[in-house]
């Protein structure tokens, strides 16, 4: 194993840049093109509402839980050896997934695909971290989170064409199985342009504190998920009760693991970090936003507006487009006016685009298509990108280089714990508002309603939080002088 790296070995040009990129595409499009797809699924393996809720729910759980261990295990034994074995994991996950004879083989194959995507997506981060410095440390910043949003919104119109397209008969089982010529190209290509790093002085295993993150996630994600589907019923309730002293057991096990000389899976050095505690706010309210408004809208527009998967993918392709030039700009935005305030312009651009939405899906239902949608699109897209972006600065800002792999999957383990929050918690409000009186728009408008209200609350401890970075460097000016 490695004790260090030379500077030749950690150079990452142009093209390695690529491959982590076309890496990071595949776990992210899986999370969202599975949306168009769940009434073909339906029908062709005679999967229940509750199968197919467990679909959704075990790729991100199994992603959660794992993402952790997985950025340990890069600053182990190589980050592009396992990255490497994550790509190869992910493409026999797919193939598995693609020929799945039944529902509870194709769960078992979405578990596989989850460990498999958390395997590699901590090394992209890590590995940028650690490779670039200054302004090309930004641009691959803001290129990954372009992809990462970018592959989200992706997955909704990719799916909608392949479920429509019917490629060989396939149906359903090529938005699984497109990703294996990706997957072929990724490994083909990483031994030639991504450098091998690791930690220079590589810590074992936290298996104390792996098990409580695992339990604490699993507490958390599947009753949030399940609960709705079986009456919130005294075993969900009990599971969600558990978290909190769940918690609190892993926070006093990191501690205890640090002051043994230990390197903690979660290391409380980090989490004590301004820096890294804003992230996991932003993390929480955000994504879990973002993937519940994906959710939630897909939903709409095909089961109450009866859009077909493909009508209903392209709707987002503005919201796509939007995302990319945002994404596009967040750098130059940055560098302009800092992280902060390029995060509350990014809300503040957010929020009146989801008013916007709600008026348009008023004047237009129940008739909504893309060129209804564009311009609240163009508002919530580059407003989304701009978030993003300083997400993934602000969080990453103070992390040492040596503990880039727990830093980045510490980050990735929030925003994939979130972002299987989020259909959970918007999904149950518009189950409960359409329970109510059978009627969509109304279902859409309380769920985006919930979206406005936790956005506004990141957007005023935002506010907070860069007033209070300003006064502090104010202060150390004047100590300095």
């Amino acid at each position: 194993m490695m004790s260090a790296v030379s500077q030749k070995t950690t150079r990452l040009d142009n093209a390695g840049l690529c491959v982590l990129l076309a890496g990071m595409f595949l776990p992210q499009i899986d999370f969202s093109i599975i949306n168009v797809a769940l009434d073909s699924v339906a029908r062709s393996l005679h999967a229940t509402e509750y199968e197919l809720e467990l679909m959704v729910a075990v790729y991100g759980v199994a992603f959660a839980v794992v993402l952790a261990m997985g950025g340990r295990l890069g600053d182990m034994y190589g980050r592009r050896r396992l990255f490497n074995i994550g790509v190869l994991l992910f493409g026999i996950s797919s193939l598995l997934c693609g020929i799945a004879p039944g529902i509870y083989f194709l769960l078992l194959a979405r578990t596989l695909q989850g460990v498999a995507a958390a395997l590699l997506v901590p090394q992209i981060l890590a590995t940028i971290h650690v490779c670039l410095k200054g302004h090309a440390h930004s641009r691959a910043i803001g290129l990954y989170s372009s992809i990462g949003g970018l592959s989200f919104i992706i997955g909704q119109v990719l799916g909608g064409f392949l479920v429509h397209a019917n490629l060989a008969g396939t149906e359903w089982r090529s938005i699984f199985l497109i990703n294996l010529p990706v997957c072929a190209l990724v490994l083909a290509l990483s031994p030639r342009h991504l450098p091998e790093t690791c930690r220079q002085n590589p810590a074992g295993i936290d298996g104390p504190g792996t098990v409580l993150l695992a339990m604490l996630i699993i507490s958390i994600l599947v009753p949030v998920a399940l609960g709705p589907s079986f009456g919130w019923n005294w075993l969900c309730l009990l599971t969600l009760a558990s978290a909190l002293p769940l918690a609190i057991a892993l926070w006093k096990t990191e501690i205890r693991q640090e002051r043994r000389g230990v390197l903690p899976l979660l290391p409380p050095t980090l989490l004590r970090l301004p820096t890294v505690r804003f992230g996991f706010f932003t993390a929480v309210v955000f994504f879990a936003c973002w993937s519940g408004f994906m959710f939630v809208l897909a939903l709409t527009l095909q089961a109450g507006a009866g859009l077909t998967p493909l009508q209903s993918g392209n709707s987002f392709i503005a919201l796509g487009v939007a995302f990319f030039i945002g994404s596009l700009l967040s750098t130059r935005v940055t560098a302009s006016i800092g992280l902060l305030p390029t995060l509350l312009l990014g809300c503040a651009m957010v929020i009146p685009g989801l008013f916007l939405l709600l008026w348009v899906l008023q004047q237009v239902w129940p008739a909504p298509n893309l060129l209804s949608l564009t311009i609240p699109s163009l508002f919530i897209g580059i407003g989304q990108a701009f978030i993003v972006g300083a997400f993934y600065r602000i969080g990453m800002s103070q992390i040492p280089a040596d503990q880039a792999g727990s830093g980045s999957a510490m980050l990735s383990t929030i925003q994939q714990a979130s972002m299987g929050l989020g259909p959970a918690l918007l999904g149950a409000v518009f189950s409960q508002s359409l329970l109510q009186g059978h009627d969509y728009q109304r279902a859409i408008h309380a769920s985006v309603q919930l979206e406005i209200i936790l956005l506004a609350l990141l957007m005023a401890v935002s506010t907070w939080y860069f007033l209070r970075q300003r006064s502090q460097a104010r202060v150390a000016v004047r100590g300095n002088i």
